[in-house]
């Protein structure tokens, strides 16, 4: 699933500095004022889609896939990405101002149900359509995954035999940690519950942790799997063997009645290609290569049919 880069580390500092992926939860980095996009009543009267994403680049990768595989059906589709954290944007498409989102099942679930303790894909899937306003509808989940992780580097791992997150709670009081700024109110209590972590220092490192954990700015940091700097760093992400993180299958996230059903075989279609060796493979060449997402995403449905 891992491949080592080889790109010219001048090139890696400057390309690697644009990702945001490395900050923790999916969609929860701090979020831009969002603009609105009308409401969805006229959305849906006139036709139109819209499709939202998260202020990160894969998120944004994501949205660029749906909307142009759902323009590529014949929809009308109206893109806004880049607008902000799922605090920001949840609200939109509750609302209808937004029509579809690219989200995180395990991520969506634990932010409408902080009491949630599915893990698996299914059960995860499960959870969702229960505690969902009945305003919102998940599609079928893909079986790529970008999870969570608790990130050290090599050289930490090797120095406390870390293996496991369960193995770092005789270090965690001199450990700083790093992740989103919502990372500690999110997640505090259920490593010290779960795991018995208390850490030394939280810190909101968003989307430079993986290279406040290089720098030693935090020696362990919330990293997503697909970010590219974990192996070109050689980095460390912990077995979560007591599962804290859920399953994080990319998954369509619609507002009822801003879709029809072309809509939702279309962006079904997408799920039931999308792996998770491609999306590291896609974020690699927005992450590190600089390509331009909606480039790639055009790249992606090409080769498999999605798009012409």
């Amino acid at each position: 699933m891992r491949r080592i880069f080889g790109t010219a580390a001048v090139i890696l500092t400057a390309a690697l500095a644009l990702t945001a992926c490395g900050s923790g939860d999916p969609l929860a980095t701090s979020s831009a004022s969002p603009e609105p996009a009308g409401s969805g009543s006229a959305s849906a009267a006139a036709g139109k889609v819209v499709v939202g994403s998260a202020n990160f680049p894969e998120n944004v990768l994501l949205a660029s896939i749906y909307a142009q595989a759902l323009k590529a059906k014949g929809v009308e589709v109206e893109e806004k990405p880049n607008i902000g954290s799922r605090e920001a944007i949840y609200k939109l498409i509750e609302s209808g101002q937004l029509s579809v989102l690219p989200e995180y099942n395990g991520g969506l679930l634990f932010f409408v149900d902080k009491a949630a303790t599915a893990t698996s894909t299914d059960d995860v899937n499960a959870a969702l359509k229960e505690k969902l306003p009945a305003t919102l509808e998940i599609l079928d989940s893909a079986a790529a995954q970008d999870s969570d992780s608790l990130t050290v580097t090599q050289e930490t791992a090797t120095k406390f035999n870390l293996k496991t997150i369960e193995d770092l709670a005789k270090v965690s009081k001199d450990f700083a940690v790093g992740g989103p700024p919502e990372f500690k109110e999110r997640r505090e209590q259920q490593f010290k519950d779960v795991y018995g972590l208390e850490f030394k220092e939280w810190k909101p490192t968003g989307d430079t942790t993986a290279d406040a954990i290089k720098d030693d700015t935090v020696q362990v940091g919330n990293v997503f799997t697909t970010d590219p700097k974990i192996l070109i760093n050689k980095m460390v992400s912990l077995q979560d063997t007591k599962s804290v993180f859920a399953a994080q299958n990319i998954t369509p996230l619609v507002n009822k009645a801003a879709v029809n059903d072309t809509v939702k075989a279309t962006l079904n279609e997408i799920s039931a290609k999308l792996t998770t060796e491609q999306l590291v493979e896609l974020m690699k060449k927005v992450a590190v290569d600089k390509e331009d997402a909606a480039t790639v995403a055009k790249g992606w449905l090409t080769a498999n049919g999605l798009a012409s």
